[in-house]
C-alpha cells in the first residue's frame, strides 16, 4: 500500500471509530456554540495530511494520536508533530519538516 493511501486509511479509520464525518484532508474536533452571551470555540484535535505527511497540529486530549497512528502502520518519520516548534521536532522521535 502506498504511504499516502496508508495515511488516509489510518486517519479515516481512527476518525470513523469516533463517529466523525470525513470531508477532506483537514480534520478537526471542535466544540462550537454559544453559552448564553459567550461564544464557545475550542479545538481539541487538528490533523492535516499535507506534503506527503500526517501533521498533528493540535491534540488537547489524553490520547497519544501519534502512537495510535504508528500502531496502525504509519512510519514515525511520516508523522509531523506540528504542535511543536520546528527546532524541537528532531528530538520528538517523529518526522521533521
Amino acid at each position: 500500500m502506498a504511504a499516502r493511501d496508508l495515511f488516509y486509511e489510518a486517519v479515516k479509520q481512527a476518525l470513523l471509530k469516533e463517529e466523525w464525518v470525513i470531508t477532506g484532508d483537514h480534520y478537526q474536533l471542535l466544540d462550537i456554540g454559544w453559552e448564553e452571551y459567550n461564544r464557545i470555540y475550542n479545538c481539541f484535535i487538528h490533523i492535516d495530511i499535507k506534503d506527503g505527511k500526517i501533521w498533528i497540529q493540535e491534540n488537547m486530549t489524553e490520547n497519544d494520536l501519534a502512537q495510535e497512528l504508528v500502531e496502525m502502520g504509519v512510519n514515525k518519520e511520516d508523522i509531523i508533530l506540528g504542535l511543536h516548534p520546528p527546532y524541537k521536532r528532531p528530538y520528538t522521535g517523529y518526522g521533521v519538516a
